[in-house]
């Protein structure tokens, strides 16, 4: 290790990274076509995310309308039926 290293914590990163130098780290290089279909891909993921959420959402609001209606049909106690205390 030279005296230069020895005085520098991140010479051994740097020495690492460098034959990275002017790449894109931890990215591969893609062309316009396949940049245009991953695109492409995501859009299609994005859509099927958002139709599933509206599924979620329907779902939620359907058993709050059933837990809504059984409020509403459940017989409530009237003040003369009342058991005493």
């Amino acid at each position: 290790m030279s005296d230069q290293n020895a005085n520098d914590p991140f010479a051994f990163f740097r020495q690492f990274f460098k034959p990275m130098e002017g790449m894109q780290p931890f990215m591969p290089p893609m062309t316009e076509e396949e940049c245009a279909r991953k695109i492409a891909e995501l859009r299609t993921v994005e859509q099927w995310l958002g139709m599933q959420i509206s599924m979620l959402q329907m779902g939620i609001r359907t058993l709050e309308l059933q837990q809504a209606s059984l409020a509403a049909l459940k017989p409530r106690e009237r003040p003369s039926e009342a058991p005493p205390v």
